[in-house]
C-alpha cells in the first residue's frame, strides 16, 4: 500500500499495535510460489509480541500457499469513515469543489508462518486466543476436545516488519481538520466516532 509521510505511523508501535488488538480480526496472504493469485483467508487472530497465533480448518487451501513458501502477510484495515468533499470546505471556500476522500486505518504485518499439527500445540493456541476472548469464559481446556483438534491446524506467523498507514487528514491545516472534526460528530454514523478518536489521536501528536 501506499504510505505518504503525512500518514505513516510505522514507528509508533503503541499506536499501531493498539488499533490491531482492537480490531483482532484480518485478511492472511500466503503468496505461495510462482501462484498468479495468492492465498486469502479472512480469520481472527491473537497478536502477542511480535507473534500472531491463530487456527485453520485443515482443508484451507491457505496451506497448500504455505507449504510451497513460509511468506505471509495479516492486512488489518478499519476504522473508516467517508469524508464528502464539501466538508472540507471552510470560510470563504466553495463546498462545491472539496474533494472527497476516505479515513481509514490499515496496518500490515509481515513474517513468516509455521504451521503447527500437534494437538497439545493446537491447543496451546486456543488457550491464548480464548483468554484474549474470553478471560471470565466458563470452559473446558481446549486439549479435552481431543480428536476435534485434529480438524484444524494452528498457524504462527514471527513478525518481522511492520507497515502502519492512518489517514486521517494529516495533509490539510488544523482549521480543516477540526470542520471536519465537527461534521464526523454530528453525524454520528458507523466509524464516524473511530475516525473522530484518530483526528483527535493526531491532534495530541502534533501539539506534543
Amino acid at each position: 500500500m501506499l504510505i505518504r509521510s503525512v500518514d505513516d505511523a510505522t514507528d509508533d508501535e503503541p499506536r499501531w499495535r493498539r488499533f490491531v488488538e482492537q480490531q483482532g480480526f484480518g485478511h492472511f496472504v500466503a503468496p505461495g510460489r510462482d501462484r498468479a493469485v495468492p492465498a486469502v483467508v479472512p480469520t481472527q487472530f491473537l497478536l502477542d509480541g511480535r507473534r500472531l497465533f491463530f487456527h485453520l480448518a485443515r482443508p484451507n487451501p491457505v496451506f497448500e500457499a504455505l507449504d510451497e513458501r513460509a511468506d505471509c502477510l495479516m492486512s488489518v484495515a478499519g476504522d473508516w469513515a467517508y469524508i464528502p468533499g464539501s466538508w472540507k470546505a471552510i470560510d470563504e471556500e466553495d463546498p462545491r469543489h472539496g474533494i472527497p476522500t476516505t479515513y481509514y486505518a490499515a496496518v500490515q504485518l509481515i513474517g513468516r508462518a509455521e504451521v503447527v499439527d500437534e494437538p497439545p500445540a493446537i491447543a496451546a493456541i486456543l488457550r491464548r486466543q480464548l483468554a484474549r476472548q474470553e478471560p471470565d469464559g466458563d470452559y473446558v481446556d481446549p486439549i479435552e476436545h481431543g480428536s476435534t483438534l485434529r480438524g484444524i491446524r494452528g498457524i504462527v506467523v514471527d513478525v518481522a516488519s511492520v507497515r502502519a498507514k492512518f489517514k486521517y487528514g494529516g495533509n490539510v491545516d488544523q482549521a480543516h481538520r477540526h470542520e471536519v472534526a465537527r461534521r464526523l460528530d454530528a453525524r454520528g454514523g458507523p466509524g464516524d466516532h473511530a475516525a473522530l478518536r484518530h483526528l483527535t489521536d493526531d491532534e495530541s501528536t502534533s501539539q506534543a
